[in-house]
């Protein structure tokens, strides 16, 4: 039987079909025309990103309802980083069924894993208010860092301040980040790619703790990099439960720009 509450996500959590996840696109914009996020195979460098409109999520929320959900819980990318959530807060007004509206904080598998968790708790058959506090308790608790070549993508686009971005370019300072409270925020600045991406591992392992914990390396076109990571990881992280390997999409390609490397941890905790 399938479970009473849905629930919706973007395109920004990169995961795979789900059974009873909804996934409703981010737009990604070049040259004059919009598509949704995973059609778009244009130059990341000449793009720019835009919020799904909230008619887009006035039909996935009528559709839901319409083959018997009595309620949806919608999980989204950070709200300082896109609309998106706004969009899907209007839609909610006007839902035919109640829809409780989250902002994860966050994106990627740092969206994805709260996701998943709200998909587990509606498939046990949690009710509304319940599998929103698995992903808002999910959310909470999980914590992403990543690595960029260079700030000169997150500056374009207003991510980090300019100040810190400047800083970093002159000297040839390759960055770590995080997000904090939904912001992408520098972290640290370490002088090769190398000693980001040891300093990347550290965090992450020292964020998972002792306890059990899921794991996901994500990229953008750094494959290699990110298989390497994926390989090390099991013999740092005794209680690892979950480890994903994920190609991030066009979004964040247009915001961090090819290279990234990312790391996303989210402790099981009762």
């Amino acid at each position: 039987m399938s479970p009473s509450v849905a629930v919706v996500t973007d395109s920004t959590a990169y995961l795979p079909a789900l059974p009873g996840v909804s996934v409703v696109p981010v737009q990604v914009l070049s040259g004059g025309v919009s598509c949704d996020e995973d059609a778009f195979t244009g130059d990341l460098h000449a793009a720019t990103t835009s919020r799904p409109a909230p008619a887009r999520f006035a039909e996935c929320y009528a559709s839901l309802a319409a083959a018997g959900a009595t309620g949806a819980v919608s999980i989204h990318l950070s709200g300082d980083l896109s609309g998106t959530v706004e969009s899907a807060r209007l839609a909610a007004k006007e839902a035919p069924v109640p829809v409780e509206v989250i902002d994860s904080g966050s994106i990627a598998m740092g969206l994805g894993f709260p996701v998943m968790a709200a998909a587990d708790a509606a498939a046990r058959g949690a009710g509304l208010e319940e599998v929103a506090q698995v992903a808002l308790r999910c959310a909470s608790r999980t914590r992403t860092f990543f690595y960029a070549d260079t700030l000169d993508s997150l500056r374009r686009g207003g991510r980090v301040g300019t100040a810190a971005s400047l800083v970093g370019s002159a000297l040839a300072i390759k960055p770590l980040l995080h997000l904090v409270d939904g912001r992408v925020l520098l972290l640290e600045k370490v002088r090769t790619a190398t000693r980001a991406i040891a300093r990347l591992e550290d965090l992450a392992v020292a964020a998972a703790g002792q306890g059990p914990a899921r794991v996901a390396v994500q990229h953008l076109a750094a494959g290699d990099r990110a298989r390497a990571l994926v390989e090390r990881l099991p013999k740092r992280l005794p209680g690892l439960t979950d480890l994903r390997l994920v190609e991030v999409g066009a979004v964040v390609g247009v915001h961090v720009g090819p290279g990234m490397l990312g790391l996303t941890v989210s402790p099981d905790t009762a």
